[in-house]
């Protein structure tokens, strides 16, 4: 699927579909960039670079022409822009989960009243260029766990995450593998650009999400995750995210997320 969802001369055009948990879309592209924002529910991003988890009320940016699949975990309100990606030279380059102000969330809801030719110095066509100077100032948030190309690796991580409930101790890792610590470390954070303590607490922030947002209670993925307690594991996603595994469950009483 490589569709354009933008008329001649149309610089943004609105989507909204709503998911049920356990939907899926296989991989495609677009020939114009888009902003996926999940107003309910979590989005789950792949793409040959990694995975992208997007929680409720936060949105996943993503160029045009990069192939991408996505998985639904809850019920799933997705409110998308298409965009021109020549609309404006200083457009994201890169995929990115971002933080979607109140702002920008207002001019989504407005942009799908936009007609597709409007009046040049008129409100729909200064509803637009906010809207492009939004997307260029999205804040970007820690929710991206990249993947690894050299094969070695790229089974180590897979076993990693397949049991992140273990211990994983980069010298025992390195002596299973017949390399040094400091080999492997160096290895990881090339393969990845992140160091491999950073590695793991992503994996498991972003397997946290998915279980939380699945129903489980904060003690199950607790001890899914391999915390001796759920103030373990509590400390370790507010330290990361900014807020506490309850106020991520409650959008009621949850705080933005901020980038750490």
């Amino acid at each position: 699927m490589h569709e354009n969802f933008l008329a001649e001369n149309q610089s943004i055009a609105a989507v909204a579909i709503d998911y049920q948990h356990g939907d899926c879309e296989p991989v495609h592209s677009h020939r114009c960039s888009q902003l996926i924002h999940a107003l309910s529910g979590v989005v789950q991003v792949s793409t040959p670079l990694g995975v992208w988890m997007v929680p409720s009320g936060r949105g996943v940016w993503l160029p045009a022409h990069v192939s991408h699949s996505l998985r639904f975990i809850g019920g799933v309100q997705a409110r998308t822009l298409f965009v021109d990606p020549l609309a404006r030279a200083d457009l994201p380059s890169q995929c990115q989960v971002v933080q979607v102000s109140p702002l920008l969330r207002e001019l989504i809801l407005a942009s799908f009243h936009l007609p597709v030719q409007y009046t040049p110095g008129g409100r729909d066509e200064r509803i637009t260029e906010l809207i492009l100077d939004e997307l260029r100032l999205l804040p970007i948030l820690p929710l991206h766990l990249p993947q690894a190309t050299d094969p070695q690796l790229v089974a180590l991580c897979q076993q990693i995450c397949s049991n992140l409930s273990a211990t994983w101790e980069l010298e025992e890792i390195a002596g299973t593998l017949g390399i040094s610590a400091r080999t492997l470390s160096r290895r990881f954070q090339r393969e990845t650009g992140l160091r491999f303590s950073d590695w793991l607490r992503r994996a498991k922030i972003l397997a946290a999400m998915n279980a939380l947002a699945m129903g489980q209670t904060v003690l199950e993925v607790a001890l899914e995750l391999g915390y001796d307690s759920p103030s373990a594991f509590s400390a370790m996603f507010r330290r990361t995210l900014g807020v506490s595994p309850s106020e991520y469950i409650n959008p009621a009483i949850r705080p933005m997320l901020t980038t750490r």
